[in-house]
């Protein structure tokens, strides 16, 4: 869901639970900041969890994939405005 919007980007609010597919972005950096629960990044190089309160940024080029272990999460994303209508893992 779409919270807002800055400069050409958007300011998305995702909810999250369970595992989801390999996702990449040849184009730009991608921003995750977990605002409530976890997240385990997997990566072909590690794993890295997410807590809440942290962010980490993919870099562009690297394929990863989210998962959900317990629960949901709540994810902040800020993406073009023109990614922001495609939903997220799908």
């Amino acid at each position: 869901m779409v919270v807002g919007e800055l400069n050409d980007s958007a300011i998305k609010l995702e909810q999250l639970s369970g595992e989801y597919p390999w996702q990449q972005n040849d184009q730009q950096d991608e921003m995750l900041l977990v605002v409530n629960g976890r997240l385990l990044m997997m990566s072909h190089e590690r794993n890295i969890w997410i807590e809440a309160g942290e962010l980490l940024v993919v870099p562009k080029g690297m394929a990863y994939k989210l998962f959900v272990p317990n629960g949901v999460c709540h994810l902040l994303t800020i993406e073009p405005k023109k990614l922001a209508a495609l939903k997220r893992c799908s």
